[in-house]
C-alpha cells in the first residue's frame, strides 16, 4: 500500500520566493539555505554584500537559486529600493525578520542613540519589510511572514532593555499582523531562539557561557540549523493552521 505520510518538510509549494533579512551569517544564513534546500528561490538581504555572495555561492553549488541584495534596515528608503529590486525577480511570497544587532548597557546609562538604532533596525524596519510584502500576499490569499524574535523577550535580559523591547515588540507586531490577514490566507508567526551558537554569542566570556549552559536542560547551545528547521516548518503549507504562535527554540531554558 502506497503511503500517504508526507515528511513535514517536503514542501508541495516549492519554488516560492523567499526574503530572508539578516541572511549573511547566522541564523539567517541557516535559514537561507534551509529554505533554498526545499525548493524555494531565496533573495538575500543584508548590508555585507561580500558575505551575502558567500551565502549564495553555497545555496547555488547545491544547485539552489540565490539573489543577494543590499539592506539597511535602518534606513526606510533603503528598504523600500531593496524591495523594489526583489519585487523585479517576483512576488514575495516568505519573509523571514531575521536582521538584528544588540547595543548593550543598563538602561539608566543607555545613549538615546543606542535605544533608538536597536528599536529601529529589530523592530522598526521588521515592520517595513512587512508593509512591502503584504500586498501581493493578500493578492495572491498565501504567504509566510516569520520574525525571529528572542528568548529574553520573554524571559527579559539585564542589560539589553532596547534589545528586549525590540524582541518582545516583534511579537506583539507578530500578532497583530496574524489578526489582520488570517482572512486572507497570510499566516504571521514568531520564532524565539535561546542561546544559539553563532558570531553574536561567540564573543561572550567563558564563564558566562558556562553560567547559561547550566540553565539549559537539554545541557547544549542551539545551532543555527535548529532554528532554521522551525523557521521551515512554520513556511510550509504543513503549518497553514498555525498563526499568531511564537515557536521557542532554546532547549528548555524558558518555558
Amino acid at each position: 500500500m502506497k503511503s500517504v505520510v508526507r515528511n513535514y518538510y517536503d514542501d508541495s509549494l516549492s519554488n516560492r520566493i523567499a526574503f530572508i533579512t539578516g541572511a549573511s551569517r547566522g541564523i539567517g544564513r541557516a535559514c537561507a539555505i534551509s529554505l533554498a534546500a526545499a525548493g524555494h528561490r531565496v533573495i538575500l538581504a543584508a548590508r555585507n554584500l561580500d558575505k551575502l555572495q558567500d551565502t549564495a555561492e553555497t545555496i547555488r553549488a547545491t544547485g539552489g537559486q540565490a539573489d543577494p541584495l543590499e539592506i539597511d534596515m535602518t534606513s526606510p528608503d533603503s528598504i523600500k529600493a531593496a524591495f523594489a529590486k526583489a519585487k523585479e525577480i517576483g512576488r514575495i511570497d516568505i519573509l523571514v525578520n531575521n536582521a538584528a544587532i544588540t547595543k548593550d548597557g543598563l538602561a539608566m546609562r543607555m545613549k538615546a542613540e543606542d535605544w533608538n538604532t536597536v528599536i529601529q533596525t529589530n523592530l522598526t524596519g521588521a515592520f517595513l519589510t512587512i508593509q512591502h510584502v503584504l500586498p501581493g500576499m493578500m493578492k495572491e490569499r498565501w504567504g509566510r511572514v516569520v520574525n525571529i524574535s528572542s528568548v529574553v523577550a520573554e524571559a527579559g535580559n539585564a542589560g539589553q532593555s532596547n534589545y528586549v523591547a525590540s524582541k518582545a515588540g516583534l511579537i506583539g507586531l507578530t500578532k497583530a499582523i496574524a489578526q489582520e490577514m488570517a482572512s486572507r490566507g497570510v499566516t504571521a508567526n514568531a520564532v524565539a531562539p535561546g542561546f544559539i551558537d553563532t558570531d553574536m554569542t561567540a564573543v561572550l566570556p567563558p564563564e558566562v557561557k558556562e553560567k547559561i549552559l547550566q540553565s539549559i536542560p537539554l545541557k547544549r547551545f542551539g545551532t543555527a540549523e535548529d532554528v532554521a528547521a522551525a523557521v521551515r516548518f512554520l513556511c510550509s503549507e504543513e503549518a497553514s493552521y498555525i498563526t499568531g504562535h511564537v515557536l521557542d527554540v532554546n532547549g528548555g531554558m524558558y518555558m
